[in-house]
């Protein structure tokens, strides 16, 4: 089991309250697949400083923390490529946390 950490950009254009739900639907993905979830952080809403196309001007940041076999990082990308809520993910093998001295 790999730990990987998840940046995800959420699309929540015009309806800011349903970003809990849209997280809630995430960790539900990666527990379907196999994975454990640890942690969840959500960030803030930050303009793109690029904007690929005018309805996407910003986008709600939240960062995942799971584990989970290499094959479920695969599953998942495929899965949230589908996922209207979502606007990019990125996946990314973390470090274990060090103990504190």
């Amino acid at each position: 089991m790999k730990r990987y950490e998840g940046l995800f950009i959420l699309n929540t254009a015009g309806k800011e309250e349903g970003v809990k739900e849209a997280l809630d639907k995430i960790s539900s993905e990666i527990v379907a697949v196999g994975g454990k979830v640890e942690t969840v952080q959500k960030m803030d809403r930050k303009p793109f400083s690029r904007v690929a196309d005018k309805k996407h001007v910003s986008g709600f940041y939240a960062n995942v923390i799971f584990t989970g076999a290499p094959a479920v990082v695969a599953q998942l990308q495929n899965k949230f490529a589908l996922n209207a809520d979502v606007f990019r993910v990125l996946f990314t093998e973390s470090p274990e946390p060090k103990a504190a001295k």
